[in-house]
């Protein structure tokens, strides 16, 4: 029905109208008519990994020959499960890494076949590290051919392969079928060196020539077993079951004295004493030494990956900041690999991994790795109570503490993967090591203080890890396990104390376990011989506690201090410095200028480049120059003295 409106009432309609129009506006808005996609379904054709056993034996061939061009060639043999559909897997998540840090990109060559004829393989369009391939009927097994190529310059990621050494990881030579826990999948390994080199594994092999055929064992443990192999080799006996397995660029490198091995031993002695168990047959400290290919410390079972440039027995004097290296990696065989956190254990390497428990995983290896140097002798005690003195120092000046808390950090792997940072002491990087040693230093102080001095971490650690000798699986624990422990070594509310230090955010950085056992941070104006060594390794002048920059070889600065005094001054990370007053830069002129500055008016005057400007910078800084020791507060043996005693 039509209906007609008088002007006056029609004016009163539009009025109406335009009022809801209003009306509305302020509540809804109104968009332009444009095209409005759905989101397509995703459908999951990863089979889920089941505690099944996969039928058959995989047998894996790699050709490790080809030195000039530094790729692996990989044969492989994988027997059928079933036909049709199927999804192999390229490892993603690598334990010790606590992140998806397969190198997927060097994966290449890739070609499978089954009956004689290839397959045509489909990446998954979600999941990158899987392939997807029809197997057809009748095919028994799959003949996989592929090729890892190593980098072969440092900005491609690390170098494992030169002319004098090489690290073969099995995890980037081979594919493994989706749908089962790598522990129940079998597979026989052989790997062909060059003529002449010798190679080491936890895994023991057979050797003909130069191939080295392993015994079969599980996906999961051939991938925990690398090998270390080298034109210029030696190894030590540490203990009847435990050696250092040694390969460098330069056999000079392998002058070890005899005293140098005999802290190694003790090493060993120390370990097991203080741990109460072994968990393995057999360990290699897998130990390369230098340039050629990349450093390393990567923990394993039954073996350790370590790398190091050269002078670590021919300049030992001047390398002591490199030796905590194995001390820390070989208590991974108890701390991370034998008891794992919960969410760092998966049933394949494709499973994303939860690292909120490496406070404990890694912070208390930490702990127990500087302990052991200095029990053994490898590092004195001194230079052992230097180094504690500078990662004190490091997270007193850390400001990130007062925004983004501890265990935040064990997001970090994922996050940031290694890359460097600009602001690292506003950003905070994987600070659970070192911040998780400071806190597991109060655990320490706390059991002795509430048990009156008849219990330590000592105790704690043997109940933790000292189980079931001689078993090298994996015993997962939970936060609860870690309070659990503790309290039945000395009764204290150890949920509240783990729950305040992981979560608090603007307070100090935890020194009170050290100051309770008897020794206080403290700064002088001399560097102690720890720190001038760490400087001379990393060709760094390091300032970090007074002006708040370090400072590299080509007067490059590295890393500025979050609201230090250079922070003020406008300088950051990236920029050079060309003068200091009216003189050109040096590290001496710059701390003259420092240690001047302290009794006199002026501010320091630095000049300095930023891209292709010059400009002057006044800093007024009044402190002097300040690197970090322990003071000691007490007489006679405090708590800090009995850890580092030997047992």
């Amino acid at each position: 029905m039509l209906r007609f409106y008088s002007s006056k009432a029609l004016l009163m309609h539009r009025a109406s109208f335009a009022v809801l129009l209003l009306a509305g506006a302020a509540t809804t808005p109104v968009f332009a008519q444009t095209s409005k996609p759905q989101p397509i379904p995703f459908a999951n054709r990863i089979p889920e990994p089941r505690d099944v056993a996969y039928p058959g034996t995989i047998k894996l061939d790699v050709d490790a020959t080809d030195l000039a061009h530094r790729i692996f060639n990989v044969r492989e043999t994988l027997p059928v499960a079933k036909t049709g559909h199927m999804v192999l897997l390229f490892p993603e998540w690598l334990p010790g890494t606590h992140s998806p840090r397969g190198q997927l990109d060097k994966l290449a060559g890739l070609h499978i076949f089954a009956n004689g004829k290839e397959l045509p393989w489909t990446r998954d369009d979600v999941e990158m590290f899987a392939f997807h391939i029809d197997v057809p009927k009748g095919a028994k097994q799959l003949d996989i051919r592929l090729q890892f190529l190593s980098a072969t310059v440092s900005d491609q990621g690390a170098i494992v392969m030169s002319p004098t050494l090489m690290r073969v990881q099995f995890n980037s030579m081979s594919l493994y079928p989706a749908g089962y826990f790598t522990r129940r999948i079998p597979i026989s390994a052989a790997v062909k060196y060059p003529e002449g080199w010798t190679a080491y594994s936890g895994l023991p092999a057979k050797v003909e020539g130069s191939t080295y055929s392993y015994e079969t064992i599980d996906y999961e443990n051939l991938v925990d077993s690398p090998t270390l192999a080298g034109k210029y080799c030696k190894s030590w006996p540490l203990s009847p079951r435990v050696f250092l397995d040694t390969c460098a660029d330069d056999p000079k490198e392998l002058a070890a004295r005899p005293e140098q091995i005999d802290a190694h031993k003790r090493l060993v002695e120390q370990a097991e004493r203080t741990f109460g168990s072994r968990h393995y047959d057999n360990y290699h400290l897998l130990f390369g030494l230098g340039e050629s290919i990349g450093g390393i410390g990567l923990e394993h079972h039954r073996s350790s990956e370590n790398g190091r440039a050269k002078g670590y027995f021919t300049d030992w004097d001047n390398t002591v900041g490199d030796r905590n290296l194995l001390p820390h990696e070989y208590s991974h065989s108890w701390i991370g690999k034998y008891r794992r956190g919960e969410g760092n254990w998966t049933p394949n390497f494709n499973v994303p991994m939860r690292n909120e428990l490496l406070w404990a995983y890694e912070g208390l290896d930490q702990f127990w790795g500087y302990v052991l140097q200095a029990r053994s002798g490898l590092v004195s005690k001194q230079d052992t109570l230097d180094q504690y003195a500078n990662i004190m120092a490091v997270l007193d000046t850390r400001a990130a503490r007062q925004w983004r808390n501890l265990v935040d950090t064990t997001n970090d792997p994922q996050i940031s993967q290694r890359r460097p940072k600009g602001w690292l002491s506003w950003q905070r990087s994987e600070d659970y090591y070192n911040e998780g040693l400071l806190n597991w230093m109060e655990v320490d102080s706390i059991l002795r203080r509430e048990s009156k001095g008849t219990k330590s971490i000592d105790d704690f650690i043997r109940a933790f890890v000292g189980m079931n000798d001689g078993d090298w699986g994996t015993l997962t624990y939970s936060f609860d396990d870690i309070v659990r422990t503790l309290n039945g070594v000395q009764r204290y509310d150890w949920a509240a104390f783990w729950i305040r230090r992981l979560t608090e955010t603007g307070a100090p950085a935890p020194l009170q376990g050290f100051v309770d056992n008897g020794y206080r941070l403290t700064y002088t104006d001399t560097p102690s011989a720890t720190f001038k060594a760490s400087e001379k390794s990393g060709n760094t002048t390091n300032l970090g506690f007074s002006l708040g920059l370090v400072i590299n070889k080509d007067a490059g600065i590295t890393s500025v201090v979050w609201d230090s005094p250079a922070f003020k001054a406008g300088l950051t990370v990236g920029q050079t410095l060309v003068g200091v007053g009216d003189q050109i830069y040096s590290p001496e002129k710059l701390k003259d200028a420092i240690t001047a500055a302290k009794s006199g008016s002026a501010p320091i005057r630095l000049v300095v480049k930023a891209g292709t400007e010059l400009r002057e910078v006044s800093i007024d800084y009044k402190g002097g120059l300040r690197y970090p020791r322990l003071e000691k507060t007490g007489k006679g043996e405090l708590g800090l003295d009995l850890l580092l005693a030997p047992r």
